[in-house]
C-alpha cells in the first residue's frame, strides 16, 4: 500500500492496521516471529497487533519503519484511522440508543422556531439536539437540568414537572442568546438606577424600546432576552444567574401586552435585586401562590409577593395610585390623564386596575390603551 494514499484515506469499515502488517510481512518474506525478533516486540504483542487487539503505538511505529521500509508516519497514520473508525461505530450505535430519548423533547417545536435545523435522518437530528443542548448524552443532559430543576422556584410545581423538557427547551435558548450580549460586571447599585431610565420606555408605542433596554441591563450586568415561548408552556418570564457577575432575564411576551411585558420585566428584576444567586425564578403568569404552602413552598410565595410588590410599586408609585383610586373614576380620559401624571403608559395604569379587579378584563379599553406585541417569525 502506498503510505501517501494511505494518509488521505478515510475507512468507513473499521479495518485493522494489522491486516496491512500482515500483507507486508507476507510480502517481504517474514514470518510474525521474525519481526518479533527483529523489533524486539514480544510475539503475543505482534500477533495482538495483526489482529488488531493491540495498537500500534508510536514507538512500535518507528520499528516497522526501520524493519520493513515503511515510513512510521504511514503506520501512525492507519492506526489513527482505524481507532477512530472504530470511535464513529461505537457513537453510532451509542446514538442509535438516545433516539428514544430524543422523542421526549419538544425536538418539532425546536425545529419549527429554528432553533436547530431539520435533518430527516433521526441520527443527524439527534446529534442537532444534543449541540442545542451542548451535553453528549441524556444522562448528561439529565444531571445539567436536574440542577436547575432543584434551584428552581416555580410557581406551579406540576406544570413543571409535565413540561420539564419544554421548560429545559426555553431556558436553553435563552442561555444561548445571553452568551451574545456582551455585559459588564453586574453591578446592583447601577441596575437599580437603571430601573428609572427604563421605566421611562414603557411610554414608547411600538417595540423601538428594545435596544435601549437590552443595552442598559447589559451596561448594569444584566442580560435581557425575548424568546418566544413554546407550545403547552405557559410561562411569562424567568430569572437566573449564568455567572456571579452576570444575571439573566428572560421574557416570553406570553400575553404579549404591553402591562403585562413590562410587569413580568420589573418582577424579573425585583428577584434580581431582592434575592439569592443562586436562585431560578420561572414565572407562570396566571399560576397563584398557595395559602398553604410551607416551608420551601411559603419562601417561595413570600419571593414572588415581594418581586410583585417591587414591580406593581415602581410601575405606579403606592401614593399616586391610591390618590388615584379616591377620585373612583376609571374612565377612560381618566386613566390617560393618570398615566401622563406619573409618566407611564396609560396600558399599564389599565392593566393594574383590571388586576386589582376595578375594571373588568373583557373591556373597550384594551384595544385603546394596550400595546400588543408579537415576535417577528422565524
Amino acid at each position: 500500500m502506498n503510505p501517501d494514499h494511505a494518509k488521505a484515506f478515510q475507512p468507513d469499515l473499521a479495518v485493522p492496521p494489522g491486516e496491512t502488517v500482515l500483507e507486508t510481512i507476507a510480502a517481504l518474506g517474514i514470518t510474525q516471529a521474525e519481526l518479533s525478533a527483529r523489533t524486539g516486540r514480544p510475539r503475543k504483542t505482534i500477533n495482538e497487533i495483526i489482529k488488531g487487539k493491540a495498537a500500534i503505538t508510536p514507538e512500535t511505529a518507528l520499528q516497522f519503519e526501520k524493519v520493513l521500509g515503511i515510513d512510521a508516519a504511514f503506520w501512525n497514520t492507519l492506526e489513527q484511522q482505524y481507532r477512530a473508525a472504530l470511535a464513529r461505530a461505537a457513537e453510532r450505535e451509542r446514538m442509535q440508543a438516545m433516539l428514544d430519548w430524543a422523542k421526549t423533547l419538544p425536538v418539532k417545536a425546536l425545529i419549527r422556531q429554528k432553533w436547530i435545523p431539520s435533518f430527516k435522518e433521526p441520527v443527524k437530528q439527534l446529534e442537532a439536539v444534543l449541540s442545542f443542548y451542548g451535553v453528549v448524552s441524556p444522562e448528561a443532559w439529565q444531571e445539567v437540568w436536574s440542577d436547575l430543576r432543584r434551584a428552581a422556584s416555580y410557581r406551579r410545581a406540576r406544570t413543571f414537572e409535565s413540561d420539564f423538557a419544554t421548560v429545559t427547551a426555553w431556558l436553553r435558548k435563552g442561555e444561548l442568546d445571553a452568551r451574545g450580549i456582551k455585559t459588564g460586571p453586574y453591578d446592583a447599585k447601577a441596575f437599580r438606577d437603571a430601573l428609572a431610565h427604563i421605566r421611562s420606555l414603557t411610554l414608547d408605542p411600538g417595540t423601538g424600546f428594545v435596544h435601549d433596554l437590552v443595552e442598559t441591563c447589559a451596561a448594569t450586568g444584566v442580560a435581557v432576552c425575548f424568546v418566544p415561548e413554546l407550545p403547552k408552556l405557559r410561562i411569562s418570564g424567568a430569572t437566573r444567574w449564568l455567572t456571579p457577575e452576570k444575571a439573566l432575564i428572560q421574557l416570553s411576551l406570553r400575553y404579549k401586552t404591553n402591562d403585562q411585558l413590562w410587569f413580568t420585566f420589573f418582577h424579573e428584576a425585583g428577584h434580581i435585586l431582592l434575592h439569592g444567586k443562586r436562585s431560578v425564578f420561572v414565572e407562570e403568569p396566571t399560576a397563584a401562590a398557595s395559602t398553604t404552602a410551607t416551608g420551601a413552598d411559603e419562601a417561595l410565595q413570600q419571593a414572588e409577593e415581594e418581586a410583585d410588590a417591587f414591580a406593581r410599586d415602581l410601575l405606579i408609585p403606592p401614593g399616586d395610585y391610591q390618590s388615584f383610586l379616591s377620585r373612583a373614576r376609571f374612565t377612560g380620559p381618566a386613566i390617560r390623564r393618570f398615566a401622563a401624571e406619573i409618566g407611564i403608559h396609560p396600558g399599564i395604569v389599565l392593566g393594574r386596575l383590571q388586576r386589582d379587579g376595578y375594571i373588568p378584563y373583557p373591556t373597550r379599553l384594551n384595544t385603546q390603551f394596550k400595546v400588543r406585541y408579537r415576535f417577528a417569525e422565524p
